[in-house]
Formats: C-alpha cells, structure tokens, sequence
C-alpha cells in the first residue's frame, strides 16, 4: 500500500479479461469493453465464438457488502421458473459469483450473459406494460423462492432512515431550514407508510424504474441489475417505477398506467399496496439522495450537490399527489 489510501480503484479491461478466463471456462480469447463505471462497473465482453457476456464488479457502498449470494440465487430462480431474466454464468467450480482483489479490497464480480433485446423507450406504454408484467411474473415467482443468508432487508430502516444519516453526513444541503424540511418529511411519510395494517412483503427487484431491461423480440421485458434487491415491500416495488417517471422534471403519469396495466394482467394487487407506492416515491427519492450522498469521499461535493435542492420536489409530491395521505 502506497501513501494515499484508495476509496475506489478502476480495474483495466484487460485486467478484467484475464479475470474472467481464470474463473470462466470461455471461448477463448476474449474482447472486453468496458461499459459503465459508476454504483457498480460493468465491462462487456465477446468470447470468440460471438457469444456475448456483461461482467459486472461490485462496488464498496456504504450499505455494506453486495449481497451477490442471495441475488445469484433469485435469479437462478427466475429463470428456472420461466421469468425473463439475464442468468449468472457459473465459474469453473460451479459458483454464481467470484471474488477479485483491488486496490482498496476484494469486490465480487459476476458474469452474465447478454440480453439481445432494444433499451426500453422513456414514452412507450407497450415497453412499459412490458415492464410490468415482467415484474408481477418475478413477485409470483418470489412466492416460491427460499433465501438461505441474506444480508439485507428492504425496510424502511435500509430504504429511509440510514438514507436519511448519509444525506445529513454529507454537507451539501446547507440552504437554511432544508435539512429541517427533509427530516420532517422523512418521519412523515415512515409514519404514514407504517400506518398500513397489512402491506404484502415479497423478493425485489429494487431498481425496476424500466431501464434495467431489454425489451425482446417477442415484446418481452428481461430484467437485470438485481444488486438492490432483496426482501421487502412489494409497494417500494411498484413505486420505484412510478418515482421514475414523475422524477427530476417528469410528467409521465400515463406510462406508470400503463406499467400497472401489464402488472395486472398477471398479478392483482392490492389497494394498500398500489395507495403505499405513492408514499414510496419519497422514500425512493430519499434513498438515490443518500445514495449519492454516501459518495461524497469518492466523488467531491460538486457531483452530488443537486442533492440539496431535492426539498421542493419532494415538498410537492407530498402535497399535490398524497394530499390527506401523510398527514
């Protein structure tokens, strides 16, 4: 170790490359392109026969390790019970992940094969009716899936209170009476979503907000990016998409209908939990701010400062959409 203490290393692609060929038994030699460095590092790659694989590096987040264990396992499972889903590909000794040394620790990674489908399209109700049956296929599958040792729980807990502690740890919401503002938000919506007697819990996605997918041939959404997932509420799942596309200036009330169209086409849902997904906006928007928020050793202050000016949004959300809902 040098001097200065890395938070977050870049790993070469060939690095990478030479990575995967020691745990894969892939056609070889291979291309690798690297594809997104950001909450995670992706880095596509080619064996050379043509098939396509995405490798994904896990990043040190401040909620703890990735639980690549238990999202491995979910994703088998969908698979297995006919979910469209990009499947982990297993390594030599038949395990769905593997474990890397860098610079600031180890990080998992892990290889999965490529979806051939189109990105969904930010105004397309078909792409997002797509979205929704996929999603009420994998809470019907999640009925059956047994989890063995997971780290993490989607509760308000991991969704808004620690969420919370990082957006006041991190110094960029310094317009006076905004911190104030957020906190007294925040304990409002706990208090209303807890008010609930009986919202369904299941296995999340926890990042369904219709990006993470390829739209197939057949009009199919399949899902990836299940980093964030976990047990939790089936609510923060449906919210999740709805918080995506009312969001950062968002007007697309019509394409979230259409997204609890296709769900239902496949799943009923019940009225707390469509009624709480209003109230998961907030909570949603809260934890992409604590998030970033968590970054602020790794990025500077300047990238996440946008964070601090969240407070009208989330002020408006709570009085022209939940109205008597929070209060």
């Amino acid at each position: 170790m040098g001097d200065l203490e890395p938070i977050y290393s870049t790993t070469r692609m060939e690095s990478v490359a030479q990575f995967v060929t020691a745990h894969y038994p892939l056609p070889l030699p291979l291309d690798c392109r690297m594809v997104n460095r950001g909450f995670n590092d992706t880095y596509a790659l080619t064996a050379t026969d043509g098939t396509r694989y995405m490798f994904r590096l896990s990043h040190h987040r401040a909620r703890g390790p990735a639980d690549v264990r238990t999202e491995t396992e979910f994703i088998t499972h969908l698979a297995r019970s006919g979910v469209p889903v990009a499947s982990p590909v297993p390594t030599r000794d038949g395990a769905l992940f593997a474990r890397g040394r860098a610079a600031e620790g180890m990080r998992e990674g892990v290889l999965f094969g490529a979806l051939d489908g189109r990105m969904p399209e930010l105004n397309s109700a078909a792409d997002a009716r797509a979205n929704g049956i996929t999603l009420a296929k994998m809470h019907n599958a999640a009925e059956t899936f047994v989890l063995t040792a997971p780290l993490y729980r989607l509760d308000l807990d991991h969704l808004l209170h620690r969420p919370m502690a990082r957006i006041q740890g991190s110094g960029v919401v310094d317009k006076p009476g905004a911190l104030a503002e957020l906190e007294g938000l925040a304990a409002r919506t706990a208090a209303s979503i807890e008010a609930f007697d009986d919202l369904t819990w299941t296995h999340c996605h926890g990042d369904c907000h219709g990006f993470n997918a390829r739209i197939m041939t057949n009009g199919e959404a399949a899902f990836f990016d299940f980093d964030d997932g976990g047990r939790g509420y089936l609510g923060y799942d449906l919210g999740v998409f709805l918080w995506a596309k009312i969001s950062f200036g968002r007007k697309l009330h019509t394409i979230w209908d259409a997204f609890i169209e296709g769900y239902r086409t496949i799943r009923p849902i019940k009225p707390d939990d469509l009624e709480a997904a209003h109230a998961f906006v907030i909570v949603r928007h809260l934890w992409v701010m604590g998030e970033y928020g968590s970054r602020v050793g790794e990025w500077g202050t300047e990238p996440i400062s946008w964070i601090g000016r969240e407070v009208d949004f989330l002020k408006g959300w709570e009085v022209d959409r939940l109205g008597t809902r929070l209060f």
